[in-house]
């Protein structure tokens, strides 16, 4: 009797565990996966995917990125160079500024270049959905603007992202040219 009710127990036990697993799966969040790599990694790191966009605003009666100081040349240069800018810009999950909030951009970028629009970036992205709520990246490199892709330097990270490091690829989605306002993608691989 025991040997045949054997079967029917693992039948029972592999069912609950593949709609465990499948009820796990549904709660991932739309903006961040984990990723299986080919490279090695230490057996305790993990890749991770997110991607979000970046809503910077210097216009209206609410901006999220206003400008702190500026050298007494800024306003002559095309590039508007030596100009810095405080930000707290939301992130999203898509493009829409109105689509789900899933953390804050928050730091500064600054004009830094003479002959392009090149900004330095020393941005900290704190999100606040899902299982990476409370948890940071930090960038900190050049923007090339104007450039329809950028690659910047993830340096650390908090959090789920503790001793993180990687990369982050910015894309412009929008960009109004008389204002300065701009919606820009971003898809950031971190190992941690």
């Amino acid at each position: 009797m025991a040997n045949s009710a054997t079967p029917l127990i693992l039948l029972m036990l592999i069912s609950l565990l593949a709609a465990i697993e499948g009820a796990q799966n549904s709660t991932e969040l739309k903006w961040a996966k984990k990723l299986k790599t080919r490279k090695k990694t230490t057996s305790s790191e993990t890749v991770t995917n997110l991607q979000f966009y970046f809503h910077d605003t210097v216009s209206g009666k609410t901006p999220s990125a206003v400008r702190v100081a500026q050298a007494t040349d800024t306003e002559k240069s095309p590039t508007l160079f030596g100009a810095l800018l405080m930000a707290d810009d939301p992130l999203t999950e898509t493009p829409d500024p109105n689509s789900k909030l899933v953390g804050r951009a928050q730091g500064l970028y600054g004009s830094s270049c003479q002959q392009e629009l090149g900004l330095i970036m020393a941005m900290n992205f704190g999100f606040t959905d899902g299982m990476y709520n409370g948890s940071s990246i930090s960038i900190l490199g050049k923007n090339s603007a104007m450039n329809p892709v950028r690659e910047m330097p993830v340096v650390a990270g908090t959090g789920v992202f503790r001793l993180g490091r990687g990369y982050a690829i910015a894309k412009t989605h929008w960009i109004d040219f008389t204002t300065g306002d701009a919606i820009v993608g971003y898809n950031v691989t971190v190992i941690h």
